[in-house]
Order: C-alpha cells, then structure tokens, then sequence
C-alpha cells in the first residue's frame, strides 16, 4: 500500500479543494497503520436513465480511491430523487414519481461498473433509512439546521431576494443528502464543485451525530457538447456511458479543440506527462487537433463499449464524413434569397434539415453543423448566395443551392 502523503498527492490530481486536507492525510494515515480502508461516499440522483461523462469525472477519482485500497459506497438516491436537487435551480424541480426513480435506478446499478471495482463498491439506495424515518425523526433532523444557514445558499439566496418561490421539501435536500453521510458514516465524500453547499452540511451533521466529519474532494464540472453549459442530461448536452461506441464517438468529434483538451484532463486515462506530450505536440503542429480528437475519441468508445469498438467507430467516421463518400443522393434543396447575406441557421430550417430557426442555430452551437466540410460554430454564422453541402447533426446531409 502507497504511503498517505503518496495516497494523498494521487488523490488532489484533478481535484478543485480538498475539504479538509490535513484531517484527509490523517484518515490516510490511520488506514495505512490499521489496514482498515476509508469509506468514500459517491451519490447520484437517478433523475434520468443515463449516465454520462460529467459524471465519469467524480466516478474515475472513485476509481482511484479504490485502486489505492478504499471502499465506496456508491449511493443512489431513490428518496431525494423524488424531491429533486435545487443545486443551480432557478425554480422549484418538477417532482418525479418513484416508479421512474426506480425505474432509472436500476440502469445506474449496471452502467457503474463500466468504471468502477465490482469487488470493491457497495450500492447504497438511501430509501433504506429515509423510508423508516418517521415524522418524528425527520423533524428531530430538521431542527439541526437553521433557515438563516440555508439561504447562504447561493441559489436560495438569489431566489428569495427576486421574491420566488421556495418550497419547504427543497431546504430538506441538503439535510437529508447530509443525513446519508451520518447513516453510512462516510470518511470521504466526492462532489462536483456546484455540490459544496451539500456536502458541507454532510460534515456538520456528523458533528451533531457525534461521528468524525467526512473529508471532502471536489471535482470540476465537465462542460456539455456545447462547451458553455456543464454537461447535463435536462439540457439534451451530454455524452451517455451506455450509448453505442459510433454515437460516442461522433459526439466527441463534433466538440471543440479546446473542449476536446478538457475531456483528455477530466475522463482520458491518459497519465499527465501524455497529455503534456499531446498539448505540445499540437501547439507545435505535429499533431492535428482532428487527430488528437479522434484518439480521445476511439479510447472513450473502447472504454466504455467493448475493446475494438473504438476503431471501428472511427473507421465508419471517417468513410461517412471524407469527401469521396460524402452521399451521393442528397437532396438538392433550391432557397429563395433574402438580402446579401443570410442567417445559416434560416438556411438551415428552411431547407428542412432542422424543425426551426432555433433548433438550428442550438445545433451550430453544439458544433453539429458543417458547411462543406467545416465546422461552423457561430449560431450567428451567414452565408452568401450559392450553393453549399451541408451537414447537420451525424449522418444528415443537404445539397442548398440559393440564389437572389
């Protein structure tokens, strides 16, 4: 077994803070001295059925803990998943049903172990001490907390000073995913860096139950395809772990290169020397960034498919989008003009490969979109009259010829 200071280096690589990392070295240390490994805490509320690479971020540093001798206790949140997380919410979430909460629950229980340690994870579903809670309890675990500590809340705080509503179930959140660290008296708990306010209460409920606070290890938020927003199931932004190797693959192809450099940081499992090698080689021109992509690519659909599927992936790729086997019955769609220029997300609507301007001008922006053979990531992006291929989303092609 590693050392704790060596343990502890391993464990800060790719993390954002580390709460407290003087108490975490002493947890290291003990366990090193007992033989005894940490319990680390990974929750995730089964809000929809896939899992997808924003959380193979937290998921691979539990994948560390483990490789290093730990245990982690992989939580499902069947309960707060019918209240809804208000992390980063400007509204009051819409309410699941538990038959969809279990529902999604039992495809995490399979898509986990794409990562992580079968023989070294224990799945948690906190319905197993929430759902014997009785009122009683609930308001014991209430009456630990106050209201003026919950509207230091960033999200509350904007929420109550616009005057918009605040249900009374949404300040339970925190506590009750707080209350989970209490019942599986976790050493360590992960999180995104939008998660802090939440797991902080994890810690000082601890306190009040009388058990050692958990450290905690804040991981960063991997953004979505458009590379604005963090990657999100409710935003349609995100690459699944579950999905086929040729959509993974393509997915990744239509991100930008500084995102594509991102993804190599946060979900690659290349080592930080191979990354610097990739980062210097492209600045210095001996690597393509298409190239680069393409390998990120190929590895995330081996991962998470089978070994092999990322090279088939990226043979079909590269038959469907080089010149030579551009379709050859594409549709050759005529568009009336309207000015000097026009708007390519109109083009785009009006030749009909796209149901609206709109829809258009979010897949431009989700790098979707190619205009004889380049990528066009200005949802602004005009054309001048002519004639043009077109390429929006994977495999649908359009031949536009517009004229005054």
């Amino acid at each position: 077994m590693l050392s704790a200071k060596e343990q502890l280096e391993i464990i800060k690589r790719g993390s954002v803070e580390v709460i407290v990392e003087a108490d975490l070295l002493k947890k290291l240390d003990k366990s090193v001295a007992t033989g005894k490994p940490l319990r680390i805490k990974l929750g995730f509320d089964p809000t929809a059925p896939d899992i997808h690479l924003g959380h193979a971020v937290p998921l691979n540093k539990a994948r560390q803990f483990q490789d290093l001798g730990h245990e982690v206790l992989f939580l499902i949140g069947d309960f707060t998943g019918m209240i809804g997380d208000p992390t980063g919410k400007s509204e009051t979430r819409k309410h699941l049903s538990k038959e969809e909460v279990e529902k999604n629950a039992r495809t995490y229980e399979t898509q986990i172990y794409k990562i992580l340690d079968p023989l070294k994870t224990k799945i948690v579903f906190n319905s197993e001490w929430m759902g014997k809670m009785s009122s009683s309890d609930i308001i014991q675990l209430a009456a630990k907390h106050t209201v003026a500590r919950m509207l230091e809340r960033e999200d509350f705080k904007k929420r109550y000073e616009a005057q918009l509503p605040i249900s009374i179930h949404e300040f339970l959140y925190p506590l009750i995913q707080g209350y989970d660290s209490v019942a599986l008296k976790s050493d360590v708990e992960l999180g995104g860096t939008d998660q802090k306010f939440n797991l902080l209460v994890g810690r000082e409920l601890q306190k009040e139950y009388g058990q050692e606070p958990q450290c905690i290890v804040m991981m960063p938020l991997l953004e979505g395809l458009d590379g604005v927003n963090k990657m999100s199931k409710s935003l349609g932004n995100y690459i699944g772990i579950n999905e086929p190797a040729k959509e993974i693959f393509g997915k990744v192809m239509s991100v930008s290169d500084d995102l594509m450099l991102r993804y190599y940081e946060l979900v690659s499992a290349v080592s930080l020397n191979e990354l610097a090698v990739i980062k210097a080689d492209i600045k210095a021109g001996t690597l393509h960034p298409m190239e680069a992509k393409k390998r990120i690519a190929a590895e995330l659909a081996d991962r998470f498919c089978a070994a092999g599927e990322g090279a088939k992936a990226r043979a079909e790729f590269e038959k469907v989008f080089s010149r030579k086997d551009m379709p050859d019955d594409m549709p050759l769609v005529e568009i009336a003009w309207e000015g000097d220029k026009m708007k390519l997300a109109k083009i785009i609507a009006l030749a009909a490969a796209a149901k609206s301007n709109s829809e258009a001008r979010r897949l431009i922006q989700q790098n979707a979109v190619e205009v004889d053979q380049s990528p066009v990531k200005d949802g602004d992006a005009e054309l001048a009259p002519g004639t043009y291929t077109i390429r929006v989303g994977k495999k649908r092609f359009v031949k536009v010829s517009a004229k005054k």
